[in-house]
């Protein structure tokens, strides 16, 4: 293989993502799995490859950004957050959430089917974002493999989906509404403001300490007073308080 330090920086300048932000060894395997299968022998090659092949290049955008997504992913911490979190963060007749690395938009529209126990469609308001085009252009369609579906609480299921002529199932106009989708990288973009809770799991451990750690300032300046950090079930924050939080249950930090 050629040298992955020159690749890291082709890799910056074509794509905007800094992969010295991300693990290396874990990181590393998975290009190398993606320049085995394009039967290419070197980081120099793949690099001529999605530069010149657009393909090629949302391929690699979209492999590299690890997107696995599903309706009521966790479902015990949806349990929690219905239970513990919502009550408090609805309080004031209206919400406004980011859904951080939305991949293909599961999150975001079960938040919304949450979130209308507690209030009007039209007081809730979701800023959804990726790095991958591609999955947000999937998210703001809205349709999804019954597969997708299979945590869903049936209730939600029946009230939110029509299920269509080819099997697979779209979201109602009323969820998409609630949602606004945007390009966005965690490790380059600035950040959006005033949230009552920022929703970011299962994409933190792709990450370096030193990324994770940037991450959680600015998550904390996004937030609203009191605001609420939900995290995955694999991405605890060791020492919380140095970021200005404290835990208040598994996986959900408040603004200090």
């Amino acid at each position: 293989m050629d040298n992955y330090e020159s690749f890291k920086k082709d890799v910056l300048s074509l794509t905007g993502i800094d992969l010295n932000s991300y693990k290396e060894g874990q990181m590393k395997r998975r290009i190398d799995s993606l320049i085995s299968r394009n039967k290419l022998t070197g980081y120099n090659s793949y690099v001529n490859l999605i530069r010149t092949n657009r393909d090629k290049f949302d391929e690699f955008v979209n492999y590299l950004t690890i997107n696995v997504s599903e309706f009521w992913r966790n479902g015990e911490q949806w349990a929690i957050l219905e239970k513990d979190i919502l009550p408090v963060i609805t309080k004031s007749g209206s919400v406004k959430i980011w859904s951080a690395a939305c991949s293909t938009g599961d999150e975001p529209y079960s938040l919304v089917m949450l979130l209308r126990k507690y209030l009007d469609f039209s007081r809730i308001k979701i800023t959804a974002s990726d790095l991958d085009k591609q999955v947000l252009a999937a998210a703001k369609t809205g349709i999804y493999m019954e597969k997708s579906l299979k945590g869903l609480p049936a209730e939600f299921r029946t009230k939110y989906f029509k299920q269509l002529p080819n099997g697979q199932f779209e979201v109602s106009a009323d969820l998409k509404r609630c949602i606004t989708f945007m390009e966005h990288n965690l490790l380059s973009n600035s950040y959006p403001s005033d949230f009552d809770m920022i929703v970011c799991r299962n994409v933190l451990i792709y990450f370096t300490d030193e990324a994770k750690e940037a991450i959680y300032r600015r998550f904390y300046k996004s937030l609203k007073a009191n605001g609420i950090l939900f995290l995955g079930s694999t991405e605890q924050i060791l020492h919380p308080k140095d970021y200005g939080f404290e835990p208040i249950s598994s996986f959900f930090y408040k603004k200090i």
